[in-house]
């Protein structure tokens, strides 16, 4: 090869590169970042019944808590959903769903929400395409070592791990609450008072 044909070939491939950098198809990633007032994304994922819950069915009718953490049978993610569970009561009364979402499979949601007794669903989002639809960073999953609601030892691997973050869905379909700061075991506790104090306005 020529060192004109060598520069030619050069120049040719760094034009592809900066076309490349700066094609309009680069946007489909743009972050979300999702604002009080925006309309709540509209996604579908399944259960720990193995049952498709569907935003759909339930905008505008409630309230709805989405709550991301990074994983089942985690301390801090164990104390958060403890905390949801004990406030269940009080946030029905209100008129609140809450659905807790992370990158675990539906069979591990199965045996988190036994070994906690949880009373409220568990959603699966193992690529990370609702935690995306949120703004909410997604990161690579992890070989978890636990114990079942019978004390016995299971491992598992998380396909992908979300930040803890909390929203809230308000009657209108819209999103009233943004907590990307969570301190798991007070987030049921803010979220209560949240909706408690702007019911009564």
């Amino acid at each position: 090869m020529t060192s004109r044909t060598f520069r030619l070939s050069a120049h040719g491939l760094l034009v592809g590169i900066l076309a490349a950098i700066t094609s309009p198809a680069i946007a489909d990633d743009k972050k979300v970042d999702l604002q009080i007032g925006d309309r709540a994304p509209v996604f579908e994922a399944r259960t720990d019944q193995d049952t498709t819950w569907k935003s759909a069915d339930h905008y505008d009718k409630k309230w709805v808590v989405i709550y991301f953490y990074p994983g089942d049978f985690t301390p801090g993610c164990t104390a958060q959903a403890k905390a949801f569970k004990e406030a269940m009561n009080k946030l029905t009364e209100l008129g609140v769903e809450v659905v807790g979402v992370s990158g675990d499979s539906v069979l591990t949601h199965v045996q988190f929400r036994k070994a906690q007794a949880l009373n409220f669903t568990l959603l699966s989002d193992e690529d990370g395409a609702i935690a995306k639809k949120f703004g909410v960073p997604f990161g690579p999953g992890a070989q978890v070592k636990a114990k079942d609601e019978g004390g016995n030892p299971i491992q598992f691997q998380r396909a992908g791990t979300a930040a803890r973050w909390t929203f809230i869905v308000g009657t209108d379909g819209k999103i009233v609450y943004k907590n990307s700061k969570v301190v798991p075991a007070d987030d049921a506790k803010k979220v209560t008072e949240f909706i408690t104090k702007t019911a009564k306005q």
